[in-house]
């Protein structure tokens, strides 16, 4: 997820899940978090911050960060060091006892390539998806045109993402979206999850993520196929998506899942994390409807 770009400033962390009440004290986990900041979002709850390895959780990555008190980072500035503690719950994560040890200029080369296409045109409500071939779980060549005839919930993920609030939440959305739907056959929708990280999600790998997850092949497909066209397909949604040039498995993005509708037609774009399965359900039922 690193991003040393102003890119950054605008990914999405959105508003977090609130953690669940009454969690016991082995559901979270701390991590000693050091590194350098490079953006403020308005209102001091939110810190994009370019960090080193983050010792059994993840690499050296520059991704957005959430303070549950705005204290924390009120007073820092792009370019302050700091270090503080990352709390990493079930569905939750946030930055607590921040602390400013520094000052260092910002980095004015990137170190990431945006293979997201800039120039590509957003889809609009109405329009066509576009027929981008890819490949599932089982190696199978698949359009979004396999799936007409049905509802489709399509999100953007990679099976590696640490952070609970980004991929994994996304998973357990449609872990609870496909549980709703077997109790609910005349919804008529199918649910897609396409990887922007097909250096390492391969059919293989998709299939075992989606059998950890429980899913049943007949509610739900995983996706993958070349880069380039991944990455212009998922733009079309609004998915930024960048690399790092020395490791194009490092990846920083934002989140947006659809609606699309029975003949191919985009319906609805959810920016970030804050839908849920509830939404999504009522969202379906209004805007494609039942059979």
């Amino acid at each position: 997820m690193r991003n040393s770009l102003p890119f950054s400033i605008a990914l999405a962390l959105a508003s977090t899940v609130t953690a669940a009440c009454g969690r016991k004290a082995a559901d979270s986990r701390e991590f000693t978090l050091q590194g350098q900041v490079i953006s403020i979002a308005a209102g001091h709850k939110e810190a994009t911050i370019k960090h080193e390895e983050i010792t059994g959780f993840m690499p050296a990555m520059t991704m957005p960060y959430r303070a549950r008190d705005v204290k924390e980072f009120e007073n820092l500035a792009p370019g302050d060091l700091i270090n503080g503690k990352l709390v990493v719950e079930s569905n939750d994560a946030y930055l607590k006892g921040v602390r400013k040890v520094g000052q260092a200029p910002l980095e004015n080369a990137p170190d990431v390539v945006q293979t997201a296409f800039s120039g590509v045109e957003a889809l609009e409500q109405g329009q066509p998806v576009p027929p981008t071939t890819f490949f599932d779980q089982d190696g199978k060549k698949r359009t979004l045109t396999d799936f007409h005839g049905k509802a489709v919930v399509l999100t953007f993920i990679y099976t590696r993402c640490p952070m609970p609030t980004f991929c994994p939440l996304m998973d357990s959305n449609f872990i609870a979206l496909q549980e709703r739907m077997k109790s609910a056959p005349g919804l008529n929708v199918h649910l897609v999850t396409v990887s922007f990280d097909p250096a390492t999600d391969t059919p293989a790998v998709l299939k075992k993520h989606g059998q950890k997850l429980g899913f049943d092949p007949a509610l739900w497909t995983f996706l993958t196929g070349k880069r380039d066209e991944i990455d212009q397909f998922a733009a079309r949604f609004g998915v930024s998506v960048a690399r790092a040039m020395t490791d194009q498995r490092d990846i920083t993005h934002n989140l947006r899942t659809a609606i699309i509708d029975r003949s191919g037609n985009l319906v609805k774009i959810y920016t970030g994390n804050e839908w849920t399965p509830a939404d999504m359900m009522a969202d379906i039922k209004v805007l494609v409807g039942v059979d």
